[in-house]
């Protein structure tokens, strides 16, 4: 699988960005999907993720209620909404892609380029 991210860029606290990830490669529909994110200094943590047909969705107790995770299998997209930004959701956004949520939490095999977030205050 085959991922490209997009839709960083530098916004205000309490602003919206939505990031889109385009999956090609394989069948898109048949992986669940997830962000991470990795701010300067620190690991790369989990975000959110989506299971393969959408119908469950997962987050970081730090971005519940601010970002939304969905996904288009007919564009062979996934997307994070994520609202009320702050200087702490400042990181560079990795894609990812795994058989289950399991596995993308722990060891995802395949990732994208990340994109730059920046939240000024």
């Amino acid at each position: 699988v085959q991922l490209q991210a997009s839709g960083g860029g530098l916004v205000q606290a309490g602003g919206s960005l939505r990031l889109s990830c385009a999956a090609s490669g394989r069948t898109f529909s048949g992986y669940a999907m997830g962000w991470f994110r990795q701010a300067a200094g620190k690991d790369r943590e989990f975000v959110a993720a989506i299971t393969a047909n959408g119908g469950n969705t997962y987050y970081a107790n730090s971005v519940k209620g601010r970002f939304t995770i969905s996904r288009d299998n007919g564009k062979n997209t996934v997307y994070l909404q994520m609202n009320s930004l702050t200087p702490e959701d400042t990181a560079v956004y990795y894609c990812t892609a795994a058989p289950n949520i399991g596995v993308l939490q722990s060891r995802s095999p395949y990732w994208g380029q990340g994109t730059q977030v920046t939240v000024s205050s």
